[in-house]
């Protein structure tokens, strides 16, 4: 073979690597970046539904202390965010709100709380029903920032 033909095929198989060798890198860096804007996307979705069942369930909470009277409408609502949760959460969130959500239930069956009761539940700790819910939403985060790298 003349040497002229094996220079040009050298060349021409460098640019065909190095071309190839490109696109790849930029297909890699493409999908992990989507993955990366879905993981936040996630991330947010969670957050805001997190955010909405603290809130609704501190108020029944609240509410079932107080009265002996259920609120249907705001249980409904915790009953359907709990729903989307088995959708998008893991295991042990759904597990924990759905304590939560059984804890209001059985709160409504007891006699109505005074102020000091009230007070007096505060400070012995018993009054912080969210706490292995805020625990395994912490978990569920910190394990979705890890799979982002």
């Amino acid at each position: 073979m003349d040497a002229s033909i094996i220079s040009a095929l050298a060349a021409l198989t460098g640019t065909f690597v190095g071309g190839l060798t490109s696109a790849a890198a930029n297909w890699m860096s493409h999908r992990i970046q989507v993955r990366a804007q879905w993981l936040q996307h996630e991330k947010n979705r969670r957050q805001i539904l997190y955010r909405d069942f603290i809130e609704e369930t501190t108020k029944c909470y609240i509410d079932a202390l107080q009265h002996g009277e259920a609120d249907i409408p705001s249980l409904v609502g915790l009953y359907a965010k709990l729903s989307r949760m088995r959708v998008l959460s893991t295991k042990q969130v759904v597990r924990s709100a759905d304590d939560i959500i059984r804890k209001i239930l059985a709160t409504y069956l007891e006699p109505d709380k005074s102020f000091v009761e009230l007070r007096d539940m505060a400070n012995e700790g018993r009054i912080d029903f969210l706490h292995e819910f805020s625990l395994a939403c912490r978990q569920e985060f910190e394990d979705m920032q890890a799979r982002q790298f």
